[in-house]
């Protein structure tokens, strides 16, 4: 059994090395600002959307695809991240 500590670090890490360079510097940075204070119904969300292939995951957080229902609030959130934080640079 995968204990709390050890599902944050998989967790973090799956965000940080996705396969894609973009969709690394997307989650990265979320999980880091977000994964520790997340409720765990939202860290079972998010673990979910790792799964998820990168080729989908990008055009869904840019906006040019619709997200799957049960993603959408939690990719809207992602988007507004990645953006808000790019802004700030």
């Amino acid at each position: 059994m995968e204990t709390a500590e050890a599902r944050l670090k998989r967790m973090n890490m799956r965000s940080w090395r996705r396969g894609t360079k973009e969709m690394d510097l997307v989650l990265g940075p979320y999980a880091d600002a977000h994964l520790a204070a997340m409720p765990i119904d939202h860290l079972a969300l998010y673990d979910r959307l790792l799964e998820e292939n990168d080729q989908d995951l990008l055009p869904w957080v840019l906006g040019q695809q619709p997200a799957p229902m049960e993603l959408a609030d939690l990719i809207a959130e992602i988007g507004d991240f990645a953006r808000n934080r790019l802004s700030r640079a």
